[in-house]
């Protein structure tokens, strides 16, 4: 196989793996510390660029016509919520405490995080619609903006969160990410034509943007977990227990949609996670430490989106 066909049927792989090399060249020789410092600030910038970049062309794709609720993305949210209370319930009937709370609420923001911005980019890559996809995107992210107010202070009585002001502060976030590429990409594709066949004309433009974003989110994952400031042990038990909890999400979405008829769609509603809002409403709202949960999440669903592909394109 050359090289050119490698890098096409496993980007994520070698997107991933590029963000790790780059973050432990940087940040493990000493000659490269200096130009570390300096890109830093720019790769932290560019990475909301980049993933804007990603929805704006995926939304070109979008038939707005379309974009309606349809069956299965109710009996996902369904699924979905019976998680999300499921976790509540044993966090809040348990009472956990130390590394158990950081393990359990690690845990929670995996099943609680909504479906991944880029989950259309995915969904489409495997033959799935599109359409129906990005609706349930933003179904699933102004759900979780009405979720995370009600549910986490029972799982922690001393987090102080008024609903309706984290409704609006997570809601505006949810907002700033999926609404402005839509609206842009809506604008472009009515009235900017000769933009927008120029858009298309370049094959898995998002798909390949998606790619260089998750190496930035690669790296600064494994930043993360290597500077968690806490031990391998638990480090490992919040690593294993994001693995389990990706491959049970993908499987009953999986599961299911055959049941709906719509596989590929509800694998990914189910399974594909927004980790980098996870990462934040960790940090912001429960123990910082719980955020490493997320972070590992997003390699292995990933690794998961890889070999579908890799599957698919064998098909």
């Amino acid at each position: 196989m050359s090289l050119k066909n490698i890098l096409k049927n496993w980007t994520l792989f070698v997107s991933m793996a590029t963000g790790t090399l780059l973050y432990l060249l940087f940040s493990q020789i000493e000659a490269l510390s200096g130009a570390a410092t300096v890109l830093e600030p720019v790769v932290r910038e560019l990475l909301p660029v980049v993933m804007f970049l990603v929805l704006f062309v995926t939304f070109c794709k979008v038939d707005f016509r379309k974009m309606r609720p349809v069956g299965w993305h109710g009996w996902i949210g369904l699924v979905q919520l019976l998680l999300v209370a499921g976790a509540v319930g044993v966090i809040a009937g348990l009472r956990p405490t130390g590394s158990r709370l950081v393990l359990m609420e690690a845990a929670l923001t995996c099943v609680i995080a909504p479906c991944a911005s880029a989950a259309p980019v995915v969904t489409g890559k495997l033959g799935g619609d599109l359409s129906a996809m990005t609706t349930y995107t933003f179904i699933s992210n102004f759900a979780t903006a009405f979720l995370i107010p009600l549910t986490f202070p029972l799982v922690d009585p001393s987090i102080e969160m008024s609903f309706f002001q984290s409704f609006c502060r997570i809601f505006y976030r949810v907002c700033t990410v999926l609404l402005g590429p839509m609206l842009l990409a809506y604008v472009v594709k009515h009235y900017f034509h000769r933009v927008h066949r120029v858009v298309l004309s370049v094959r898995d433009l998002s798909f390949y943007l998606w790619a260089c974003c998750l190496a930035i989110v690669t790296g600064t994952t494994i930043r993360n977990i290597l500077h968690a400031g806490t031990s391998a042990q638990v480090l490992l038990l919040i690593a294993l227990f994001s693995l389990l909890l990706c491959l049970l999400q993908f499987a009953v979405g999986r599961r299911l949609g055959h049941r709906l008829g719509f596989v590929v769609e509800c694998g990914q509603a189910m399974g594909q996670k927004n980790t980098a809002f996870a990462i934040w409403i960790a940090s912001s709202y429960l123990n910082p430490l719980s955020s490493v949960g997320p972070g590992c999440y997003i390699l292995w669903q990933n690794i998961i989106n890889s070999l579908q592909l890799w599957r698919y394109g064998r098909k």
